[in-house]
Protein backbone atom coordinates (compact mmCIF):
# COMPACT_ATOMS: atom_id res chain seq x y z
CA UNK A 1 0.00 0.00 0.00
CA UNK A 2 1.18 3.28 -1.02
CA UNK A 3 -0.15 6.61 0.54
CA UNK A 4 0.65 10.57 0.14
CA UNK A 5 0.27 13.19 2.90
CA UNK A 6 -1.89 15.19 0.21
CA UNK A 7 -2.46 18.45 2.91
CA UNK A 8 -0.62 18.30 6.38
CA UNK A 9 -1.94 21.54 7.73
CA UNK A 10 -4.90 21.91 10.39
CA UNK A 11 -7.86 24.53 8.90
CA UNK A 12 -6.86 27.52 6.84
CA UNK A 13 -3.58 26.02 5.90
CA UNK A 14 -0.21 27.26 6.72
CA UNK A 15 0.78 30.29 6.24
CA UNK A 16 -3.13 31.06 6.62
CA UNK A 17 -4.54 33.86 4.31
CA UNK A 18 -4.87 36.21 7.96
CA UNK A 19 -2.47 35.16 10.08
CA UNK A 20 0.62 37.91 10.91
CA UNK A 21 1.86 35.30 13.66
CA UNK A 22 5.64 35.38 12.88
CA UNK A 23 5.62 31.70 11.57
CA UNK A 24 2.89 32.28 8.67
CA UNK A 25 5.68 35.50 8.46
CA UNK A 26 8.77 33.51 8.23
CA UNK A 27 7.06 30.77 5.54
CA UNK A 28 5.55 33.87 3.43
CA UNK A 29 9.38 34.92 3.37
CA UNK A 30 10.80 31.59 1.99
CA UNK A 31 12.76 30.72 5.52
CA UNK A 32 14.40 27.37 4.56
CA UNK A 33 13.71 25.76 7.72
CA UNK A 34 9.69 26.83 7.56
CA UNK A 35 7.85 24.87 4.83
CA UNK A 36 4.26 26.60 3.89
CA UNK A 37 1.65 23.46 4.18
CA UNK A 38 -1.90 22.79 2.65
CA UNK A 39 -5.18 21.49 4.85
CA UNK A 40 -5.24 18.21 5.96
CA UNK A 41 -5.91 15.15 3.53
CA UNK A 42 -4.30 11.29 2.71
CA UNK A 43 -4.27 9.31 -0.53
CA UNK A 44 -3.68 6.06 -0.01
CA UNK A 45 -4.00 3.17 -3.17
CA UNK A 46 -3.48 -0.16 -3.19
CA UNK A 47 -2.17 -0.58 -6.98
CA UNK A 48 -0.96 2.34 -7.78
CA UNK A 49 -4.19 2.96 -10.20
CA UNK A 50 -6.65 3.63 -8.32
CA UNK A 51 -6.43 6.38 -5.44
CA UNK A 52 -9.01 6.96 -2.22
CA UNK A 53 -8.57 10.56 -1.41
CA UNK A 54 -9.25 10.89 2.30
CA UNK A 55 -10.50 14.03 3.22
CA UNK A 56 -11.20 16.90 0.26
CA UNK A 57 -9.90 19.78 1.67
CA UNK A 58 -10.31 23.88 -0.41
CA UNK A 59 -6.98 23.18 -1.22
CA UNK A 60 -7.64 20.27 -3.21
CA UNK A 61 -6.68 21.66 -6.77
CA UNK A 62 -3.75 22.98 -5.62
CA UNK A 63 -3.04 19.58 -4.20
CA UNK A 64 -3.77 17.32 -7.05
CA UNK A 65 -1.65 20.00 -9.10
CA UNK A 66 1.15 18.64 -6.92
CA UNK A 67 0.58 15.11 -7.31
CA UNK A 68 0.48 13.36 -10.20
CA UNK A 69 -0.92 10.30 -8.94
CA UNK A 70 -3.80 11.98 -8.72
CA UNK A 71 -4.10 14.00 -12.47
CA UNK A 72 -5.12 11.94 -15.24
CA UNK A 73 -3.17 9.87 -17.16
CA UNK A 74 -1.88 10.73 -20.22
CA UNK A 75 -3.43 7.97 -22.25
CA UNK A 76 -6.63 8.58 -20.36
CA UNK A 77 -10.73 9.86 -21.69
CA UNK A 78 -10.26 13.58 -22.18
CA UNK A 79 -12.25 13.70 -18.55
CA UNK A 80 -10.88 11.41 -16.31
CA UNK A 81 -9.61 11.02 -12.80
CA UNK A 82 -7.74 8.09 -10.57
CA UNK A 83 -9.58 8.95 -7.69
CA UNK A 84 -12.16 6.47 -7.50
CA UNK A 85 -13.86 7.52 -4.05
CA UNK A 86 -13.66 9.86 -1.21
CA UNK A 87 -13.76 9.23 2.44
CA UNK A 88 -14.84 11.97 5.21
CA UNK A 89 -13.62 11.68 8.97
CA UNK A 90 -15.74 14.57 9.57
CA UNK A 91 -18.03 17.57 8.37
CA UNK A 92 -15.54 20.02 9.16
CA UNK A 93 -14.92 22.61 6.58
CA UNK A 94 -11.59 21.95 5.81
CA UNK A 95 -12.38 17.97 4.86
CA UNK A 96 -15.41 18.74 3.26
CA UNK A 97 -15.18 22.41 1.42
CA UNK A 98 -12.94 20.08 -1.21
CA UNK A 99 -15.72 18.32 -2.50
CA UNK A 100 -17.17 21.48 -4.38
CA UNK A 101 -13.99 21.16 -6.81
CA UNK A 102 -14.59 18.01 -7.77
CA UNK A 103 -18.12 19.21 -9.10
CA UNK A 104 -17.34 18.79 -13.24
CA UNK A 105 -19.66 15.51 -13.63
CA UNK A 106 -17.11 12.94 -12.93
CA UNK A 107 -17.72 10.08 -11.77
CA UNK A 108 -16.79 8.86 -8.14
CA UNK A 109 -17.83 7.79 -4.02
CA UNK A 110 -18.21 9.20 -1.29
CA UNK A 111 -17.90 7.54 1.96
CA UNK A 112 -18.89 9.16 5.20
CA UNK A 113 -20.64 8.22 8.59
CA UNK A 114 -24.70 8.80 8.38
CA UNK A 115 -24.16 12.03 10.93
CA UNK A 116 -21.64 13.57 7.98
CA UNK A 117 -23.86 12.27 4.93
CA UNK A 118 -26.76 14.52 6.64
CA UNK A 119 -24.72 17.67 6.42
CA UNK A 120 -24.11 17.04 3.24
CA UNK A 121 -27.30 16.23 2.60
CA UNK A 122 -28.94 19.47 4.37
CA UNK A 123 -26.63 21.63 2.54
CA UNK A 124 -27.89 22.32 -1.16
CA UNK A 125 -25.00 23.88 -2.46
CA UNK A 126 -23.16 19.93 -2.47
CA UNK A 127 -25.98 19.32 -5.29
CA UNK A 128 -23.67 20.49 -7.52
CA UNK A 129 -21.98 16.48 -7.24
CA UNK A 130 -24.96 15.41 -9.23
CA UNK A 131 -26.30 12.10 -6.99
CA UNK A 132 -26.67 10.68 -10.22
CA UNK A 133 -22.92 10.67 -11.10
CA UNK A 134 -21.43 10.74 -7.32
CA UNK A 135 -23.02 8.27 -5.38
CA UNK A 136 -23.28 8.81 -1.12
CA UNK A 137 -22.29 5.88 0.91
CA UNK A 138 -22.72 5.29 4.27
CA UNK A 139 -19.29 4.64 6.37
CA UNK A 140 -21.16 1.95 9.51
CA UNK A 141 -19.58 2.69 12.43
CA UNK A 142 -17.40 -0.01 14.52
CA UNK A 143 -17.21 -1.78 11.39
CA UNK A 144 -14.81 -2.77 8.00
CA UNK A 145 -15.85 -1.49 4.54
CA UNK A 146 -14.05 -2.30 1.04
CA UNK A 147 -14.22 0.85 -0.35
CA UNK A 148 -15.30 0.44 -4.07
CA UNK A 149 -15.41 2.40 -7.10
CA UNK A 150 -18.81 3.56 -8.89
CA UNK A 151 -18.85 0.49 -10.77
CA UNK A 152 -19.23 -1.30 -7.14
CA UNK A 153 -15.52 -2.67 -8.17
CA UNK A 154 -12.53 -3.27 -5.65
CA UNK A 155 -10.37 -0.15 -5.24
CA UNK A 156 -8.36 -2.83 -3.23
CA UNK A 157 -8.61 -0.16 -0.22
CA UNK A 158 -10.57 -0.99 2.93
CA UNK A 159 -11.41 1.11 6.15
CA UNK A 160 -12.35 0.25 9.49
CA UNK A 161 -14.10 2.73 11.23
CA UNK A 162 -14.52 4.03 15.32
CA UNK A 163 -15.18 7.08 17.11
CA UNK A 164 -12.94 9.14 18.84
CA UNK A 165 -13.29 11.87 21.30
CA UNK A 166 -14.18 15.14 19.19
CA UNK A 167 -16.43 17.95 18.60
CA UNK A 168 -19.25 18.98 16.05
CA UNK A 169 -18.30 20.80 13.17
CA UNK A 170 -18.06 24.65 14.07
CA UNK A 171 -20.46 26.17 11.65
CA UNK A 172 -22.82 23.20 13.35
CA UNK A 173 -22.34 24.35 16.92
CA UNK A 174 -25.55 24.86 18.86
CA UNK A 175 -24.60 27.50 21.38
CA UNK A 176 -27.60 26.37 23.79
CA UNK A 177 -25.76 23.10 24.15
CA UNK A 178 -22.42 24.37 25.00
CA UNK A 179 -21.95 21.61 28.29
CA UNK A 180 -23.40 18.78 26.05
CA UNK A 181 -20.20 19.07 23.62
CA UNK A 182 -22.67 21.90 21.44
CA UNK A 183 -24.50 19.19 20.13
CA UNK A 184 -21.51 16.58 19.51
CA UNK A 185 -22.66 13.39 18.66
CA UNK A 186 -20.97 9.50 17.67
CA UNK A 187 -20.40 9.62 14.48
CA UNK A 188 -19.30 13.21 14.13
CA UNK A 189 -15.32 12.73 14.21
CA UNK A 190 -13.92 8.99 13.26
CA UNK A 191 -10.71 7.18 13.13
CA UNK A 192 -9.85 5.14 10.31
CA UNK A 193 -7.74 1.69 10.24
CA UNK A 194 -6.37 1.78 6.81
CA UNK A 195 -5.90 -1.73 4.87
CA UNK A 196 -5.08 -2.82 1.65
CA UNK A 197 -5.94 -6.18 0.25
CA UNK A 198 -2.47 -6.89 -0.87
CA UNK A 199 -0.68 -6.54 2.47
CA UNK A 200 -0.94 -7.03 6.02
CA UNK A 201 0.12 -3.55 7.45
CA UNK A 202 -1.98 -0.72 8.08
CA UNK A 203 -1.72 2.87 8.80
CA UNK A 204 -4.52 4.32 11.83
CA UNK A 205 -5.03 7.86 10.12
CA UNK A 206 -6.63 10.14 13.23
CA UNK A 207 -6.05 13.48 11.88
CA UNK A 208 -8.54 15.56 14.79
CA UNK A 209 -8.72 13.58 18.36
CA UNK A 210 -9.63 15.75 22.00
CA UNK A 211 -8.91 12.67 24.18
CA UNK A 212 -6.73 9.19 24.17
CA UNK A 213 -8.95 7.09 26.41
CA UNK A 214 -7.98 3.54 27.24
CA UNK A 215 -10.05 1.92 24.17
CA UNK A 216 -8.07 4.31 21.70
CA UNK A 217 -4.55 3.01 23.44
CA UNK A 218 -5.54 -0.62 23.14
CA UNK A 219 -6.26 -0.24 19.81
CA UNK A 220 -3.35 1.58 18.54
CA UNK A 221 -1.10 -1.06 20.17
CA UNK A 222 1.22 -2.51 17.57
CA UNK A 223 0.31 -0.33 14.66
CA UNK A 224 2.07 0.04 11.69
CA UNK A 225 1.80 3.41 11.13
CA UNK A 226 -0.28 6.13 12.95
CA UNK A 227 -1.09 9.41 11.62
CA UNK A 228 -2.51 11.53 14.06
CA UNK A 229 -4.18 14.89 15.22
CA UNK A 230 -0.89 17.14 15.37
CA UNK A 231 -3.24 20.83 15.53
CA UNK A 232 -1.42 22.44 18.86
CA UNK A 233 1.96 21.91 20.93
CA UNK A 234 0.50 23.36 23.57
CA UNK A 235 -3.14 23.64 24.38
CA UNK A 236 -3.18 27.62 25.01
CA UNK A 237 -1.22 28.27 22.28
CA UNK A 238 -3.64 30.14 19.68
CA UNK A 239 -4.25 32.33 23.30
CA UNK A 240 -0.31 33.35 23.87
CA UNK A 241 -0.22 33.78 20.52
CA UNK A 242 -2.91 36.87 20.28
CA UNK A 243 -4.19 35.09 17.26
CA UNK A 244 -7.32 33.08 18.63
CA UNK A 245 -9.48 32.92 22.11
CA UNK A 246 -10.13 29.14 22.05
CA UNK A 247 -7.66 26.21 23.54
CA UNK A 248 -7.23 23.16 21.39
CA UNK A 249 -9.49 21.37 23.67
CA UNK A 250 -12.44 24.10 22.61
CA UNK A 251 -11.48 23.25 19.35
CA UNK A 252 -11.96 19.58 19.77
CA UNK A 253 -7.95 18.96 19.54
CA UNK A 254 -5.64 17.20 22.16
CA UNK A 255 -2.46 19.43 22.61
CA UNK A 256 0.96 16.93 21.74
CA UNK A 257 2.98 18.31 24.76
CA UNK A 258 3.07 18.23 29.21
CA UNK A 259 2.01 15.19 30.88
CA UNK A 260 -1.81 14.88 29.47
CA UNK A 261 -0.21 15.46 25.87
CA UNK A 262 -0.32 13.20 22.96
CA UNK A 263 3.45 12.49 22.99
CA UNK A 264 2.90 11.47 27.00
CA UNK A 265 -0.04 9.38 26.16
CA UNK A 266 0.96 6.89 23.76
CA UNK A 267 4.72 6.94 25.00
CA UNK A 268 4.38 3.43 25.74
CA UNK A 269 2.56 1.89 22.94
CA UNK A 270 4.44 -0.29 20.36
CA UNK A 271 3.93 1.92 16.98
CA UNK A 272 5.96 1.48 13.91
CA UNK A 273 5.98 4.70 12.76
CA UNK A 274 4.20 7.85 14.70
CA UNK A 275 3.41 11.50 12.18
CA UNK A 276 1.82 13.95 13.16
CA UNK A 277 -0.15 15.91 10.80
CA UNK A 278 -3.20 18.10 10.74
CA UNK A 279 -0.76 21.25 12.15
CA UNK A 280 -1.77 24.59 12.80
CA UNK A 281 -0.39 27.99 11.93
CA UNK A 282 0.65 28.61 15.43
CA UNK A 283 2.18 25.03 16.18
CA UNK A 284 6.22 25.67 16.58
CA UNK A 285 7.10 22.60 15.11
CA UNK A 286 6.13 24.21 11.57
CA UNK A 287 9.83 25.08 12.49
CA UNK A 288 11.82 22.18 12.29
CA UNK A 289 14.75 23.91 13.98
CA UNK A 290 12.69 24.98 16.89
CA UNK A 291 13.26 23.24 20.52
CA UNK A 292 9.75 21.66 20.22
CA UNK A 293 10.15 20.22 16.74
CA UNK A 294 13.59 18.89 18.13
CA UNK A 295 11.50 17.04 21.22
CA UNK A 296 8.99 15.85 18.66
CA UNK A 297 11.93 14.19 17.40
CA UNK A 298 13.19 12.75 19.93
CA UNK A 299 10.38 10.94 21.36
CA UNK A 300 9.75 9.07 18.43
CA UNK A 301 7.41 11.08 16.19
CA UNK A 302 7.67 12.62 12.33
CA UNK A 303 6.31 15.64 11.79
CA UNK A 304 3.99 15.32 7.95
CA UNK A 305 4.34 17.44 5.67
CA UNK A 306 2.81 17.68 2.15
CA UNK A 307 3.99 15.24 -0.44
CA UNK A 308 5.15 12.94 2.36
CA UNK A 309 5.43 9.43 0.90
CA UNK A 310 4.55 5.95 2.90
CA UNK A 311 4.77 2.14 1.54
CA UNK A 312 3.44 -0.56 3.66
Amino acid sequence: MRLKVVGSAAGGGFPQWNCNFHLSRNARKGVDNIRPRTQSSLAASADEAQWVLFNASPDIREQIAATPELQPAETAPPRSTPISAVVLTNADVDHIAGLLSLRERQRFVIYATARVLAVLEQNAIFNVLDPALVERRELALHAVTPILNWENRPTGISVETFVVPGKIALFLEDQTRAEQGFGTEEGDTIGLKIMSDYTASSVYYIPGCARIDDALKKRLDRASCLLFDGTVYTDDEMLTSGVGAKTGQRMGHLHMSGPEGSMQALADLAIGRRIYVHINNTNPILDDRSPEAETVRKNGWEIGYDGMEIRL
